[in-house]
């Protein structure tokens, strides 16, 4: 994927994927669902550039149906930046910890150094969902059926939300699902990332778009999700056995054996995952400024991002 332009997808007719590779940091999938009325959004991006491209994109696929609503499916700025640039009267929805966490980010107010290179928002300001919800949440564009639900814990972080096509079996995960690089849950829980892949197999879709990486069948799924738990497991066993050992973070990473998951994209983010276990450990927050420099080190620089 890496190198190829970001493209507009149509999954089943009117409903659409706009998928950006290669899927790594501040570089997500957004989508939508367009019915007679106009369309709701699925996400937006991280840059003004890349929301524009998005919307672009989307305008000429659909005839520039209205934009008539957007659904955030978590906090992060990669997937909610770009709220601002929707049209005025369309209705930004999340779940309610999604408007509080929206509020309270202050990286769109200028990225720290973790990335190289530092990205440039451009002119994207703050616009958290103004309609909330806590556990679903059922929208309709036209006729099409879109259930917002929750997984009833915290997961990717505590306000991730699918958006569930029931009739065209489409499923939009958001970060639930990273497809074929390192999931991050420095903001959710790792036992709680486990237990959502159970969830996100029930609901028997044929069409799978994830927060990152490329889109998926449910012949996919299966295979998708078995490399999430192996994952979330090996994170969980290296930071108690990093915490029996008395090992920081960072010094159980350096001992880690990331072998079984060659391949995959931000290998960093195994740094920041044990802060989480570790803070977890303890009944206690993360420091993101301390995770964030110990995984830069690990790293030996800034994170690459294409943004």
């Amino acid at each position: 994927m890496e190198n190829q332009p970001a493209a507009l997808y149509e999954i089943v007719p009117g409903v659409h994927a706009w998928v950006q590779p290669d899927g790594t940091w501040w570089v997500n999938n957004a989508g939508a669902v367009t019915g007679a009325d106009g369309t709701v959004v699925i996400d937006t991006c991280a840059t003004e550039e890349r929301t524009r491209r998005f919307l672009g994109a989307l305008a000429a696929a659909t005839g520039d149906a209205p934009i008539r609503a957007a659904v955030n499916t978590h906090q992060h700025g990669d997937h909610t930046y770009g709220n601002s640039l929707l049209p005025e009267q369309a209705v930004i929805v999340g779940h309610e910890s999604v408007r509080a966490g929206v509020l309270a980010d202050f990286v769109i107010d200028g990225c720290p150094p973790f990335w190289s290179p530092v990205p440039d928002w451009g002119a994207v300001t703050r616009r958290p969902p103004s309609l909330v919800f806590r556990t679903e949440l059922t929208l309709y564009s036209g006729g099409r059926r879109i259930d917002l639900l929750h997984p009833g814990h915290t997961a990717h972080t505590t306000g991730d939300v699918v958006a569930w096509l029931p009739a065209e079996r489409v499923l939009f995960t958001g970060d639930l699902l990273f497809h074929g690089l390192t999931p991050l849950i420095l903001m959710g829980s790792a036992e709680g990332a486990l237990r959502s892949l159970d969830w996100l197999a029930g609901f028997g879709a044929d069409h799978i778009v994830p927060g990152h990486g490329p889109l998926a069948s449910a012949a996919d799924l299966p295979g998708i999700l078995a490399d999430h738990e192996r994952y979330y497991r090996f994170v969980l066993d290296t930071g108690r056995a990093g915490i029996e050992q008395g090992l920081s973070p960072l010094d159980a990473a350096r001992r880690a054996d990331l072998r079984d998951f060659d391949g995959w994209a931000d290998a960093e983010r195994l740094v920041l995952n044990l802060h989480r276990v570790y803070a977890d450990a303890a009944g206690t927050e993360v420091d993101l400024a301390a995770a964030f420099t110990d995984a830069v080190t690990w790293n030996r620089g800034p994170f690459p991002t294409s943004v």
